[in-house]
Order: C-alpha cells, then structure tokens, then sequence
C-alpha cells in the first residue's frame, strides 16, 4: 500500500497512481505526480472501532465491507480531519515506541501495519479532490497543508526510538523464524527508515526534514501549474475550422465548448485526449501548430504558472538531501532498491534502444515527407505535422483508417471485453450496481461488485469514472482506496480506474481510437493487480516502480485475441465483429510509427536520468539544458520529448518517477517476452497453465516476493531484451 514516507502502513498519501507513459495520472495526460507505490489507504481494521465527528475521518459503513462516503464529505471538514488523523496516528507511534517489551514483529511492525487506518481514509478523499474533482479551493489547502504534512512524516521517518524498535527487529534472533512474507514486511520497513533520513542526527536531520518539507510545496506547485495552463489554454474554433476532423469528435469539441460558455464553437482542450486526435486529422496546418504549442508549452509560458525555477530547486533540493545519505546523486539512491539497480543499467537499456528508434524517426520522417511532396504540400515536416502526416502514410501503406477502426472501438463494449478477460484469466465475475447503491464523487461513476466466479465471494468493487471535465487531470490511471490485507479479518479491495473520454451527445456511443482501446486494458491490468492480491500485510501491496507497469502493460495484448474480437469489437451501426481482414491490417501496423512513439517516450526518460545524475550546480536553467542535452542524444528535430520538462509531473510533481521513468521500458522487456510465453503456449493468450502462472507468480503476490524471482518462477528464466526489438520490429543485435 502506498505510504506516506513509506512507513504507516495504513497512512495514504494519495497523489497518484501507476499509468502508462502517455496516459497516466503524473501528468493531466499521463500517469502517475508520484510518490511512491501505488495502493493507498485504510487497509487496517480498528481493533477497537472509534467513532469520529469529522465524517472524512469516520469508519466506511454499508455493505461491501464499507465504502467510502463522497456524499457528506466536504472541503470544509478536509484540514481538521488531517490535523486530527496525523495526531491519531502520532499517538499510535508513541505507544509502540512507549512498549516497555523487547521490540519484535509483533509489537512493532504489525503495529506499524495497523497505524494511520483514520488519516488513510481522509487521503482517500483528498486523492479524489487532487486528481478527479479539483478545484481553488482544494489548491488552496493543498498549500496550506503541506507544510504540516510533511513535518509529520519527518516525525515518523525520524523517530530515533520507532527506528530503533524497526531495527531491532530486523537484526534480532526472531528475524529467521519468521516467514518470508513477515521477512519482506522487516526489510521493506527497515529500508523505508534507513533510505530516508532515521540515521540523521542534529543538523543534518533537521535539514532533511526541511528539505522533505520544501520538496512537498515544490511538487503541489508543479502540478498545480500544469493544471493551470491546461484549464486556461483552450482554443476555440469556428465551423469553417473543422476540415478533416471525425464528426464524433466535433460533435465532443461542441459539447466541451458549451460547458464552458462558448455555444455554437469548438473547444479543443489542452489536454492528450483533445490534442492528438486533432493533430491527428485537422487540415488546418496553422491551427495545428498553435494547439501544439499549447500543449507542449505547459509550464512553460512565463508568468505567474511557469515550472522552469520549481524545476532548478526540486533538483537542487533532491540532490543536497541524497548528499545527506552519501550518495552521489539523486539517481543512484533512487535505484538502490529497484530492478535496474544502478543508473547505469537503466540507460544502458535505453541507448541501445534509442539508436534503434532514432534511425526509424529518420525513416518515418522520410516517408511523411515524400508523402507531403507528391501532394504539392510545400512544407517540410514539422512537430506538429507528425501525426497528421503518419495517419496519411499508414492509411496509404496498410489501407488503414483510424477512422474505421474506431467504429468497432465502442466505450462500453470495451469494458464488457475486459470483464470477459478478467473472468477467463483471473475468474472474476462483474455485476454493476445500481445507482445509489454505493456512493460515488460524479454522477457519471459507475461501478461494479467483483466477485469469484466460482465461489461467489465477493473480491471487492471496481470504480469507473471514464470521462474528462473541468477540475480532473487528463489521461489515465488507477488508485484504490483500500487493499487486499488479512491482518485484522480479510479485506476486500475498492480499486478505480480513471480515464478522460471525451463525453459524447446524450445517448450517442463513444468511440475511442485503438491507443485509447489499448490504454484502457492497461490501466485495467493495475486494477486487476490489486483486486488479486492474496497478501497478509498493508506494505506488500506496495510494489516496485520499474515492475510495476509490466502486468498492466502485458494486459494490453488481450485487445485484438478472437474471443474479444469476436464478441466486443463490434461495429457500432451493423453489430457486426470487426473483420479480420481489418484485424489483419491493424496488426500488420502494429509497429507503425514506432520510431515516433519509442523517441518522444525515451527522450523523456533519458531526460529524467541525466537530471538526477548531474549535479545542479553544473546546470543552466531547465529550458537550455533540455536543449542541449537532446542535441546531445542526437533528438531528430521533427519529435519533441513526450513530457517536456516544465510539465513533466511524473518526476516534478512527485517523486514516485523520478529518476524512473525508465521504469516502463524496463517492463517493457518483461512484457514482451511474457508475451512471447502466451503466444508459445498450446491454448494461446487463453492458455490455462501459463494463465495460473501469471495470476500466481506475477499478480496475487503484489510485493511479497522479489519481483526478479516471481518473474522466473513464471517464464523459467530472466526475461531477455531481444524479446523487445522483435517486438517492435527493431534489428535483433547479440
């Protein structure tokens, strides 16, 4: 479970969530401001239930093990409901440290696992006002709290007494007799001290904490920033401006200029879900260059909004406090306990990608041009010709019309197809509830009771809240309010997904381009991994941050399988499935455009690894260093980084990415060759020995194992990057 600092268990600090590179919660149109982990709160049963006046506070009641009331709660309670959770828990720190018993695993760290279970159940609520329903107001406790925040978790990370308890543990006779499961929940919470200051004293701890304190002001601005530029960046178009766009996105574009006071106009937002379709298709070169501009200019337009001085202090900041600790940077202390191991690993695997992609931009680019040339265009390709360009030269080369496909890519027919998936693979039955039910934060949340499809038993509820609106953060991602534990009696799970559909005209179904399709299924996968989850203690369903995109990556291969195909990509007028000589195209383009969509995603995370191995002092201001490194790495001049640097809230907004965003290349590799496993197999991607190996090794354990010996203990063997340049039509090198 996520955890504020990494130490109550039970104590969320819901920010964010796990997403895919384009589409995630960090930025409005990508993943996952981070911290760290991805699960959040109020996992612990009280042993002795209290009863609270501040209904943020209060116990979750009702069916399904309670849920979460966003019908009495109110931004008026949310300050004093943290003020009172934080001294809660505080107090349930002092009373394991006031244990005049010899510390041991009971006594102290299940302790720890069951502590903050009221401060958890407010950061539910305050993950859906950062992410889904924000608002002034909420910016502006936002700013009034953090300060308060972090000084609390600065008198947690730094309780000399509670580290020393922790450790007593983690270096005592008991530690052997302990089970693996109890031995992993030792080591993670001894590292989540050591790694963050416990072994601090006098001024250099007092610098931590002020240094953590000055981080949180730093991040809430960077994303408040961003979603400032995304709320007043919008542009506005004429019915004479409309050449070459899909009419169900017109029709979108007019409903979304209407809420916002502009009947009988366009609006194209600033945001991923509004911007790529309409460099996709517009005619309109001008406009195109303009909503680029918008979009990529995010943070970075000068003025009371701008990120570039929050970007140069963050990096100063994170750099002095890893100095604290004796590490040389930011990065090495941040892949100290992930997958890759040191920063090197991780830009080794991305260079001898980068190469690779670099020479297919040259190719692509190539292509687009001579396309653009023979149509007496005039014009040499351009950022935001890219797109616009790529759709004529696919559709040229494969007869394949984003268009058509979209027609078999219905909203709610998706859904069905992952719940068909869910129930093959995981054996989980879905049944919505009706409205009312269960309280929800929008009246467009819908959701449904997930159940064992062979027992019965209910597994938890899945939130769906798919489309975008004024206040939410664009892209895609997943959270939860409460995971799987059996510390105190079984808990169910109450996971979400979060996505920014454009919301079509009453009545009409909403299509959605195949990547939105592909998206979908993988921030599915993130709620899938916490609903199976089988783990005994709060902590193990935390994860670790260049593992834990590859089960949700992986479910994406599931789109295109027959039984989907044949039963939930339908066309939206005749119901008919989607042929397979269509099926056949989309796959023959599957590696279409990887150049593109390899260098924006990997010129971002060889930005983030050079800003976290370079030391600030050596840096010019953020816009020329990102400058001048991509010219550097040799960046083609038509793509530009996927999350430019004063948007990039996947690492300045958070830290639960930074120094990882190489984190969803590295699953990459695992899910290319888990793939290769599936299509191996006698049954396919429905095979049921390989399926009861990836629910058992690669789901349900969440944390509880080394995520390199659960993926062996799935394939047989270490994962092998050749499996990733077959997988995208790269060359194969030894």
């Amino acid at each position: 479970m996520r955890k504020l600092m990494m130490i109550t268990a039970s104590t969320a600090a819901l920010f964010a969530a796990a997403c895919t590179p384009a589409q995630d919660a960090a930025e409005t149109d990508e993943t996952s401001a981070m911290t760290d982990t991805t699960d959040t709160a109020a996992n612990a049963a009280d042993t002795a239930p209290a009863t609270f006046d501040n209904p943020l506070l209060a116990e979750w009641t009702g069916p399904y093990g309670g849920t979460p009331d966003f019908d009495a709660a109110s931004l008026d309670d949310l300050s004093a409901a943290l003020r009172e959770g934080m001294e809660l828990n505080l107090a349930e720190i002092d009373a394991i440290t006031a244990n005049p018993e010899p510390a041991t695993f009971a006594n102290t760290i299940l302790e720890l696992e069951r502590a903050g279970a009221p401060l958890g159940r407010v950061f539910s609520h305050w993950g859906i006002w950062s992410s889904n329903m924000s608002s002034p107001e909420f910016r502006d406790i936002q700013r009034e709290m953090s300060g308060e925040l972090s000084a609390f978790s600065s008198q947690i990370t730094q309780n000399e007494e509670l580290f020393g308890r922790v450790r007593a543990v983690y270096e005592g006779e008991e530690m052997a007799t302990l089970t693996p499961a109890q031995q992993r929940v030792v080591q993670l919470t001894y590292d989540g001290f050591a790694r963050n200051g416990a072994m601090l004293e006098g001024e250099a701890a007092e610098r931590y904490a002020a240094i953590n304190a000055r981080l949180a002001e730093l991040h809430r601005t960077f994303g408040n920033n961003v979603l400032n530029d995304e709320e007043n960046y919008v542009t506005y178009l004429s019915e004479d401006q409309l050449a070459g766009l899909p009419a169900d996105f017109v029709a979108a574009s007019a409903a979304a200029a209407a809420t916002r006071g502009h009947e009988g106009e366009y609006a194209i937002i600033n945001t991923r879900s509004s911007m790529d379709p309409f460099l996709t298709f517009s005619d309109e070169r001008d406009l195109r260059e303009q909503v680029w501009n918008n979009y990529y200019s995010r943070g970075d337009n000068g003025g009371e909004y701008d990120n570039n001085a929050v970007i140069s202090e963050i990096l100063q900041l994170r750099h002095e406090r890893v100095g604290l600790l004796g590490y040389d940077n930011y990065a090495s202390w941040r892949l100290e306990n992930r997958m890759a191991g040191t920063p090197e690993r991780a830009r080794a695997l991305m260079e001898g990608v980068w190469t690779a992609a670099v020479a297919r931009i040259e190719e692509e680019v190539a292509d687009m041009q001579a396309l653009a040339d023979a149509n007496g265009d005039d014009i040499t390709i351009q950022p935001w010709d890219y797109r616009y360009y790529a759709e004529q030269v696919r559709s040229a080369r494969y007869d394949l019309d984003s268009e058509e496909v979209k027609q078999y890519l219905q909203l709610d027919n998706l859904r069905e197809g992952m719940f068909y998936v869910a129930g093959e693979l995981f054996g989980f039955a879905f049944r919505e509830l009706p409205e009312g039910e269960v309280s929800v934060w929008h009246p467009t949340v819908r959701v449904w009771e997930v159940t064992n499809r062979e027992t019965g038993a209910n597994v938890g509820l899945w939130y769906l809240d798919p489309f975008a609106r004024q206040g939410k953060r664009s892209g895609a991602w997943a959270n939860s309010f409460r995971s799987h534990t059996t510390i105190d009696g079984e808990t169910n799970v109450l996971a979400t997904n979060n996505s920014n559909f454009v919301e079509g005209a009453p009545g009409e179904p909403v299509l959605v381009s195949f990547d939105d399709a592909t998206t979908f299924f993988h921030e599915f996968g993130h709620a899938l991994h916490g609903l199976s989850s089988n783990v005994d203690y709060p902590t193990l369903n935390g994860g670790v941050r260049d593992y834990t995109e590859f089960q949700s990556q992986l479910l994406e291969r599931w789109v295109l399988t027959d039984p989907v195909v044949n039963n939930y990509l339908t066309h939206v007028e005749t119901g008919e499935p989607m042929p397979q000589a269509l099926i056949d195209r989309i796959r023959a383009a599957a590696n279409f455009n990887q150049g593109f969509s390899t260098g924006e995603y990997l010129a971002s995370a060889l930005m983030d690894m050079v800003y976290h191995t370079t030391d600030p002092a050596e840096m010019s201001d953020p816009d020329t260093f990102e400058r001048e490194t991509l010219e550097r790495l040799g960046m083609p001049s038509e793509i530009v980084m996927r999350h430019r640097s004063p948007h990039f809230g996947h690492i300045f907004s958070g830290e639960g990415y930074s120094a990882g965003y190489y984190g969803y290349m590295w699953a990459d590799v695992l899910t290319a060759d888990a793939a290769e496993a599936f299509q191996d197999a006698p049954g396919g991607f429905y095979d049921p020995e390989v399926s009861a190996r990836l629910v058992e090794y690669l789901f349900a354990p969440r944390n509880s194992m080394d995520p390199a010996e659960a993926y062996r203990l799935f394939r047989g063997r270490d994962a092998e990057v050749s499996a990733l340049m077959r997988d995208r039509g790269f060359p194969v090198t030894e």
